[in-house]
């Protein structure tokens, strides 16, 4: 029996620019942490510190936030920054592995290239179309399980559905120029999330064609709920295609086996959103156990930023699904 488990730690830093500082974080988020009780755990939001007498950055924040904890044993795998010689200043997606990790790929681009677009509000008007980059890569690992078998976990974090920017069409950080220039950035975010989810698509049918009954979960966070674009484009539902024939290529959202009431990891302004998920193979389907997502204390983000000063816990919820081989007989563990 596993569990495999995702988590947006939201901006996990150290260092004078760190708000809140790490310290009151680790207060909130370490108990979090234990309770998911992971053997594989997908984080987003992991930054990268400055260490004197290092060329490249280092997990630091992350590292103290393990400290004390099983997790601080796991095998790791994270994702590259522009240099390829260690993690990128913000935003790194890290996997935490009990099983060993036997091999990694960064997806940014090496399968979809960037599409093009000639900035129509830009200030001054753009005079030739520049490429649309995804914000972040895709990482995919390949983990060890017992007895050969291979867990195919991919960890995404996609571009969040507030407006990219648009040269000179800002005021300030949130405040913007004109309506075109606003609509515009909504267009490139839209462009750049489903060029995420299109690229991680086609990592998974690459796994499928290699191995049709693969074990494959795609964790994070997609900044999308179940009925929107980007994660209808993961699930591949044989309804979205017409063809029966792709049903077991396609995903299955373990937020289904949670009762409706209690399906959301991030509250925005009331609303309840399940913007983080937890897809599977249906080859991996078969050894689901249980779904939790533990939301019990989570906090409205658009309140909390008004009337919370130095807030240290994340606002998105962890989402932990667990398995058993089928092949074990009940309580047996893998070892």
């Amino acid at each position: 029996m596993f569990r495999v488990a995702t988590f947006n730690l939201e901006n996990l830093d150290d260092g004078p620019d760190a708000d809140p500082p790490l310290g009151e974080r680790l207060a909130v988020l370490r108990p979090q942490l234990l309770r998911l009780r992971a053997d594989v755990l997908c984080l987003q939001e992991v930054n990268a510190q400055k260490v004197a007498g290092q060329r490249v950055r280092s997990l630091a924040a992350l590292d103290a936030l393990l400290a004390g904890t099983p997790l601080a044993e796991f095998h790791r795998a994270a994702t590259l920054g522009p240099s390829g010689s260690g993690p990128a200043d913000a935003h790194n997606l890290v996997v935490l592995s009990r099983f060993p990790i036997v091999a990694t790929a960064q997806h940014l681009h090496d399968l979809v290239p960037a599409p093009s677009h000639r900035m129509t509000t830009a200030e001054p008007p753009g005079d030739s179309p520049a490429p649309v980059r995804w914000d972040r890569p895709a990482l995919a690992c390949e983990l060890a399980l017992p007895e050969g078998r291979v867990l195919h976990v991919i960890n995404v974090h996609f571009k969040a559905p507030l407006a990219a920017n648009v040269p000179g069409q800002k005021l300030a950080p949130f405040v913007w120029r004109s309506v075109p220039g606003w609509a515009e950035g909504m267009f490139l975010a839209s462009v750049k999330r489903a060029g995420q989810a299109f690229e991680t698509r086609l990592v998974v049918d690459r796994l499928f064609d290699r191995e049709p009954e693969a074990l494959v979960a795609v964790c994070g966070d997609v900044n999308a709920d179940e009925g929107e674009l980007p994660v209808r484009m993961l699930i591949a539902d044989e309804m979205e295609t017409g063809n029966g024939a792709l049903a077991p290529r396609a995903l299955v959202a373990l937020e289904r086996s949670v009762p409706e009431s209690q399906r959301f990891t991030v509250v925005h302004h009331g609303r309840r959103q399940m913007l983080d998920h937890v897809l599977v193979s249906r080859a991996l389907m078969g050894w689901l156990r249980s779904v939790e997502i533990h939301n019990e204390d989570l906090g409205d983000e658009f309140a909390m930023h008004l009337g919370v000063r130095h807030a240290p816990e994340s606002l998105h919820a962890p989402v932990v699904a667990t398995f058993a081989d089928p092949s074990r007989t009940e309580g047996e563990a893998a070892p």
